[in-house]
């Protein structure tokens, strides 16, 4: 690495942040400065092509591009409140991409971001990989609570309104995913209660199909700004379809046919919260 490069990457090290959750991020008016933009303003239309690069690439802007106001120095000591933009570190990435290829520090940039994007990919799925069964459970019924309150936004905002219409949309979901089964059929198939969330007795494979289902179901509703409760349904569906066609062609098991955990997650949560309970009465 030269020495220019270098110097670079401790300029875009040194400007991030972390946020409440641990995640990086990087003021949009901090990054302009670094590279080379000497007007805010002329940063903005950078910021705009990367925001279109991201919907382009199936991502969400909200988890990328967060719109804030910050107190910004603007000289003698002074500081006003102005708009500004959290970029995470995808969100970076696009930027660089989208910026002025004349200027060496835009180069150097891509190749920082780059790095450090997929060095963050690579820890993630390390992460992952090492957890146990029953924490990625636990981890995954997690995502897909957050990600079923943003589907329902979704539908809402397509047309699906009532409790009734919800849950059919839900079920022209699932049949895709299960090759026709609807979710009295599945609930059925892992013999569960009446009581029991058919999500509370999944694995971590089954979840992970269904989160993979949830979050490109509510992507997609929004991209095609779907509006309609027949057009939803049908969108629930092809998604979950397409999902199961993938698992068909990577030669993966049918969600079906995965094994029904014994223990179901809200079990799980009950002794991890009493293990943390007996941990901190002993400190």
């Amino acid at each position: 690495m030269d020495k220019s490069m270098n110097t670079d990457h401790q300029s875009f090290e040194s400007i991030r942040q972390v946020n409440d959750h641990g995640q990086a991020f990087w003021s949009a008016r901090q990054l302009s400065k670094v590279l080379g933009y000497s007007e805010y303003r002329n940063f903005q239309p950078v910021i705009a092509k990367a925001a279109e690069a991201c919907t382009n690439s199936d991502q969400a802007i909200s988890n990328h591009f967060v719109e804030v106001h910050e107190m910004v120095p603007i000289g003698s000591g002074a500081k006003r409140k102005l708009p500004d933009v959290r970029l995470s570190r995808y969100a970076c990435y696009l930027v660089v991409q989208n910026g002025d290829p004349s200027k060496p520090v835009i180069a150097n940039g891509q190749t920082y971001f780059a790095l450090q994007t997929r060095r963050q990919e690579l820890a993630d799925d390390q992460a992952f990989k090492q957890l146990k069964e029953d924490e990625k459970r636990l981890l995954l019924r997690e995502e897909m609570k957050e990600h079923n309150k943003q589907l329902v936004d979704a539908a809402a905002d397509a047309g699906v309104t009532s409790n009734m219409d919800f849950a059919i949309f839900q079920n022209h979901g699932y049949r895709g995913l299960y090759g026709g089964l609807d979710a009295k059929d599945i609930h059925q198939r892992k013999g569960l209660k009446k009581s029991h969330k058919i999500l509370d007795f999944m694995g971590s494979t089954e979840l992970a199909a269904n989160l993979f289902r949830a979050t490109q179901t509510e992507e997609k509703l929004r991209r095609d700004q779907v509006q309609g409760k027949t057009q939803a349904n049908q969108t629930h569906h092809q998604v979950g379809a397409k999902v199961r066609q993938t698992i068909d062609e990577l030669g993966g098991t049918m969600p079906e046919d995965l094994p029904t955990p014994e223990t179901s997650v809200k079990q799980l949560e009950k002794q991890k919260n009493k293990i943390s309970k007996a941990e901190d009465d002993q400190e």
